[in-house]
């Protein structure tokens, strides 16, 4: 009696753990799968994506969302707008000549000119200065919000 109610235990507790806390989860773009196959994580990019492109010889690439996408990046809350077109070079662990990336910081609109992988961390460069956030706030792909920005 005692074994029967351990298996029915189990039983019932067995589809429970192999069920899927998130069932509405997308799969990613076939950019998205690029970004990570150079070591970055697929939230950079919005799951907006519409097109994209990649010279695998060059690392030129061009991402076209559709129209203007607006979004709030982690852990800070800024608001960040990706143009219709986003371009730019990629290498392993390097992002750069980066193009139609803007972040809201310090009243200001600010260009994101390149994004490098440094061990847990990506750091954004702004021109000159550079801002370092871990990459687990980058797991997921973030959705535009509202309202397309404008570019």
């Amino acid at each position: 009696m005692e074994k029967s109610l351990v298996l029915l235990s189990l039983l019932l507790l067995f589809p429970l753990s192999i069920q899927n806390p998130d069932p509405v989860v997308k799969a990613p773009t076939p950019a998205h799968a690029e970004l990570t196959n150079y070591g970055f994580p697929v939230g950079l990019l919005p799951s907006s994506v519409k097109y994209y492109s990649l010279n695998q010889t060059s690392g030129e690439f061009s991402i076209d969302f559709g129209g203007a996408c607006k979004i709030t990046l982690p852990p800070d809350n800024y608001l960040a707008t990706y143009s219709k077109k986003v371009s730019g070079r990629i290498v392993k662990g390097r992002i750069a000549e980066l193009q139609g990336i803007r972040v809201r910081a310090m009243f200001k609109w600010w260009s994101i000119t390149g994004i490098r992988s440094s061990g847990d961390n990506l750091v954004f460069e702004v021109g000159m200065v550079t801002a370092k956030y871990p990459s687990k706030n980058f797991d997921s792909s973030p959705d535009c919000e509202g309202k397309r920005a404008s570019s």
